[in-house]
């Protein structure tokens, strides 16, 4: 089984696939995002650092993409806190001209040697609500975060898991007024709506009439 977490930055997806490890039996496939050279860079000044950050970022997914058909044949469950298909969700919003078209030449051959998750968990939140995740976490390169940005990458996340989403199937939750850390039953309300979207048992269907 190899599931995703998805959705927008502070919206909780590597807490959240943390989580759901021990639940579901996994092993984690979390994004190495801080290892990014550039990232800093592109969060004061975007335009003039966004392609290196995409194609590193690129590259850097690939490579850790190729891990998940070795744990799939190796037959252990698989969550991953970001899909290989978010990329270019970026690159659309960040790259435009040639530099768009040389990225999406990279990435095209890329993507279609790497397997698609049985599951894609898109968690949504509204704006103001990512931005006060990101002020508590308080990492130091997304201090300069500006909301408009995270406002466009937000709509830009709801455009793209919508129901017209082709590959693997999408469960949407919206976390606005979920705290999965502090509350149990919160994270119990979320498994069972993976498990129900699996078709894994066992799962209760009172969460389901009471979300």
């Amino acid at each position: 089984m190899y599931i995703a977490i998805e959705g927008a930055i502070g919206v909780g997806k590597t807490t959240l696939s943390r989580l759901l490890a021990s639940r579901f039996q996994a092993e984690l496939l979390l994004e190495v995002f801080e290892e990014n050279p550039f990232l800093a860079d592109f969060y004061s000044d975007r335009e003039a650092f966004a392609f290196q950050t995409q194609i590193f970022f690129l590259l850097s997914r690939y490579h850790q993409q190729q891990d998940v058909p070795v744990a799939l044949r190796s037959d252990v469950n698989l969550i991953a806190d970001y899909t290989f298909e978010k990329d270019a969700l970026f690159a659309r919003l960040n790259l435009v001209g040639d530099e768009l078209e040389t990225y999406f030449s990279v990435h095209n051959a890329l993507a279609e040697k790497l397997p698609l998750p049985d599951l894609i968990v898109y968690l949504q939140a509204e704006t103001p609500v990512l931005m006060q995740r990101i002020a508590h976490r308080d990492r130091p390169y997304e201090r300069n975060m500006d909301q408009g940005y995270l406002e466009n990458l937000n709509q830009a996340y709801d455009e793209f898991y919508n129901d017209d989403h082709t590959g693997a199937p999408v469960l949407r939750i919206n976390t606005n007024q979920l705290n999965y850390v502090a509350k149990e039953k919160d994270l119990d309300w979320v498994e069972n709506r993976i498990r129900q979207s699996l078709k894994l048992h066992p799962y209760q269907t009172q969460f389901f009439n009471q979300a």
